[in-house]
């Protein structure tokens, strides 16, 4: 499957939350950082889930992806397999025009980080941003999950 996605810091996080539908915790281990094929575990609320995606492309905003439902038991016993460096983190979801935003409030050492994706049907798709948007950073791979988890925050 392609994943086609567009990433921004979020100014207002306060505004976001505020606007949001859903939320729930989400912890993120990663058993492969290799660009090539990241593999991640992810635990979400009491859904586990196997993710592996492939290298972006060269302006960030597509990339292959397989991801498929475990149970939590098996999530569980795969955490001992990740690498030490693990994200934890409150994704909220807030509708927008036609698109829902996935607003990412990180946690821990990534305190005070916080993200909106936007997943879309065509790399040309038009999106219009909220007002709590700010830069873009689809390109910069500092603001990718498993360079998070590797480095911590951004300078």
């Amino acid at each position: 499957m392609l994943e086609i996605e567009r990433k921004f810091l979020v100014e207002v996080p306060q505004e976001a939350i505020r606007l949001a539908t859903k939320s729930y915790a989400i912890f993120q281990g990663y058993i492969s950082d290799d660009p090539e094929r990241t593999v991640r575990l992810r635990i979400r609320d009491h859904e586990g889930f196997i993710n592996i995606k492939g290298i972006s492309s060269a302006d960030g905003t597509t990339r292959h992806e397989w991801e498929q439902q475990i149970s939590l038991d098996d999530a569980q016993a795969l955490k001992s397999f990740c690498l030490p460096e693990t994200i934890q983190k409150t994704r909220y979801l807030v509708p927008h025009g036609t698109h829902v935003f996935e607003v990412d409030v990180f946690a821990e050492r990534l305190q005070g980080l916080v993200l909106a994706e936007v997943e879309l049907t065509d790399v040309n798709a038009v999106v219009n941003l909220p007002e709590w948007i700010g830069k873009e950073v689809t390109n910069d791979i500092r603001f990718y999950n498993s360079y998070l988890a590797k480095h911590g925050m951004p300078s």
